[in-house]
């Protein structure tokens, strides 16, 4: 017993004395379903600051027989499940966090020698017997004590990627950690010595080297979290009880921290959750040297219709992406499309499975992209801003005719001509057109759609802007007239969104007609 094998330090019990903590143990009925099923080997995928290391440290508190966390466990959700005893501190549990294995190994390319040997010295402790002198291989000792005691094991390998990641220019390191995995999981024998499997990183398997080696795990990804879903992240419900328990404005937390879309649920980032209760400052809690590392190289690749992409997604817009062919690695990017989903892996976009496409999810994620962006200086960022700029500000000042012209230019510049004269692209030119009101209004509210299919856009001050800028609603029209767009804002007697704002609102109604190619405006003021 030691560091990695049958630790006798409950790590989870530190987050249990944390301040705030959302119980997540639900998440060990699912794994109790599949010990030592076809089921068994498990891969859940999430972002950095998604709790991925308080999961493995349960899994470990809750299964391993050298702790006893009945009293812990009984008075959370898994204590209420059916097989709770039966499961709970009855097994032998590896548990290794391959990032920290770095540095005590003496660098990435030991950390195979390192994590064998220091794991088979923990083992020979318990199966001295059993091993047999020279065994060098991790995977050749769990077979040797499976053989001669029928015992099996649950492993537990956090941050099980970031070989795979950081490594991924190093085919030397890459080959040598492809074959422990594939010893480690991959075949008969390891069905032989394994109760379950758990694996977590940032990168979901399907990559051509890593899948032969574990292609019989079940993936739970930001692209498809499955049952996990609930247990990714803070749930909607739950940060509405932990906004009234502190509070803090749900509606404003939900504006900073919402937006990652999984099945049926609205998951929000649980560190930045906790920051924002704990201090009551909302600002972005991601690194800014993590999120510059990780994102500037991605969108500064030289893809057609990638800066375009990120254009339309910091205006509020959603762009479809195609997820099938990343790679999962740093290198084999072949299109925006492989960016745009290493970006939602990263958990810099949210993903809609339904509609297949990337968004940025709120505003902290937005305040990190712009930072990042602007850093770069792209020519296309800088004058997309000023075409943006001069538009918000022919808005503001009622200027119709020029908000049509200036409208009319961005529709032709970024929209291809198969597409411009689809109705729907209209609606994406409008909300790449206001990517400079991002700095004073929130992300648009999409109303219902009405009319042709077109949609509300509600730009909602931010609060220190609230007495400089008015409210705007946007409707989009398609062949028939602005002034109709103007009439139906009105007949709507204002969208749900803006029945409790009280500062003024202005109206803009925009059409197009489809035979000129000529855009149209009209823009009304109202004080509620």
């Amino acid at each position: 017993m030691g560091r990695f094998f049958n630790s006798k330090v409950n790590a989870f019990q530190d987050v249990l004395n944390s301040k705030i903590y959302i119980d997540k143990t639900g998440l060990l009925e699912y794994t109790n379903s599949v010990i030592d099923t076809t089921s068994k080997f498990i891969c859940n995928s999430r972002p950095r600051r998604f709790g991925k290391s308080i999961t493995a440290d349960m899994l470990t508190a809750y299964y391993s027989r050298s702790l006893d966390t009945e009293e812990i466990f009984e008075k959370l959700e898994v204590g209420k499940t059916a097989d709770f005893r039966k499961h709970l501190n009855q097994y032998d549990v590896i548990h290794i966090d391959i990032q920290w294995c770095i540095e005590p190994a003496g660098g990435a390319d030991q950390v195979i020698t390192f994590i064998n040997k220091n794991v088979i010295e923990e083992l020979r402790e318990t199966y001295e017997k059993e091993l047999s002198e020279g065994t060098s291989s991790l995977p050749d000792a769990l077979s040797q004590i499976s053989a001669k005691t029928g015992k099996k094991f649950i492993l537990i390998l956090d941050e099980w990627d970031v070989l795979i990641r950081d490594e991924a220019a190093n085919q030397k390191i890459q080959d040598e950690y492809i074959n422990f995995l594939r010893g480690l999981f991959k075949g008969t024998e390891p069905s032989k010595y394994i109760h379950l499997a758990y694996l977590t990183g940032i990168l979901p398997i399907k990559k051509i080297r890593t899948q032969s080696a574990l292609n019989n795990f079940s993936e739970f990804t930001m692209l498809d979290a499955k049952v996990f879903a609930k247990y990714t992240g803070f749930t909607e419900e739950e940060v509405q009880a932990l906004c009234r328990t502190y509070n803090s404005d749900f509606e404003k937390v939900k504006r900073w921290y919402d937006g990652y879309l999984l099945e049926e649920y609205q998951v929000y980032n649980p560190k930045a959750v906790v920051e924002v209760m704990t201090w009551n400052k909302y600002q972005s809690y991601w690194s800014e040297t993590g999120t510059y590392e990780s994102i500037v190289p991605m969108i500064n690749m030289n893809f057609d219709g990638l800066k375009t992409a990120m254009i339309e997604l910091l205006a509020g817009g959603s762009v479809k992406v195609d997820t099938s062919t990343f790679q999962n690695d740093m290198i084999n990017f072949s299109d925006k499309d492989d960016v745009l989903t290493y970006l939602i892996h990263l958990g810099y976009l949210g993903y809609d499975q339904q509609q297949e496409t990337a968004f940025v999810p709120n505003e902290e994620i937005r305040l990190e992209l712009t930072k990042a962006v602007k850093r770069k200086k792209w020519n296309e960022w800088i004058s997309f801003q000023r075409e943006s700029d001069a538009l918000l500000d022919a808005t503001l000042d009622g200027d119709a005719e020029s908000v049509a012209e200036k409208i009319e230019e961005i529709h032709m510049a970024y929209t291809s001509v198969i597409q411009y004269h689809d109705e729907n692209s209209l609606s994406s030119v409008i909300s790449i057109a206001y990517l400079s009101a991002m700095q004073y209004y929130f992300k648009p509210v999409l109303e219902m759609p009405t009319g042709r299919g077109f949609a509300d856009f509600v730009f909602l001050p931010k609060p220190e802007y609230i007495q400089q800028y008015p409210a705007m609603v946007v409707e989009l029209k398609w062949n028939k007239s602005a002034q109709t767009a103007l009439n139906q804002i009105a007949d709507k007697k204002y969208p749900e969104s803006l029945r409790q704002y009280t500062g003024e609102v202005l109206l803009v109604g925009i059409n197009y007609d489809k035979k000129s190619k000529k855009h149209e405006c009209g823009i009304e003021s109202y004080e509620k």
